[in-house]
């Protein structure tokens, strides 16, 4: 049987509840992608040109500093990766923990939160940045999930 990771990112902590009921669901460790510097709800106002989460979409090139060093990816054969949708892609924090790690020969199968939107280009955007990993676009896992449902998902994707 192999190791499975749930490795997520939350904002706001809609997509945390959704992790945390995958990784239970599915027998697979919990691992937090947390930012050095939190967002704030002004950070996350997608309607302010000047705020911080809009100024890291319109640049594809931005990395935001995580915090590292306190999980090991290499005892992993499977990631499930999730995160909300901003602006139809990942946020680039995503990126970040993707570049701070060694994904080689791994398999990484997204899952995201949305507001209304699907994944968009996010598979393209992140493939560049796990260049070894085999990234596959999961499911959208909006609203309330059973924990059967979440465990049927992920062993139908090898998780």
């Amino acid at each position: 049987m192999s190791k499975k990771l749930v490795a997520y990112f939350s904002a706001s902590g809609t997509t945390a509840k959704v992790a945390k009921a995958l990784a239970e669901a599915a027998g697979a460790d919990l691992y937090e992608i947390k930012p050095q510097q939190p967002y704030t709800r002004a950070d996350l106002n997608w309607m302010d040109k000047k705020a911080r989460s809009t100024v890291e979409m319109q640049d594809k090139a931005s990395r935001p500093a995580i915090v590292t060093g306190d999980v090991d990816v290499s005892g992993y054969d499977t990631i499930l990766l999730g995160f909300p949708i901003w602006w139809y892609i990942a946020p680039t924090i995503i990126n970040t923990f993707l570049e701070a790690y060694d994904f080689s020969g791994k398999t990484i199968v997204l899952f995201a939160t949305s507001g209304g939107s699907g994944f968009g280009k996010a598979l393209v955007y992140l493939q560049k940045s796990a260049p070894g990993a085999t990234i596959r676009e999961g499911k959208l896992l909006n609203g309330h999930q059973t924990a059967d449902s979440l465990k049927a998902w992920a062993d139908s994707v090898g998780a």
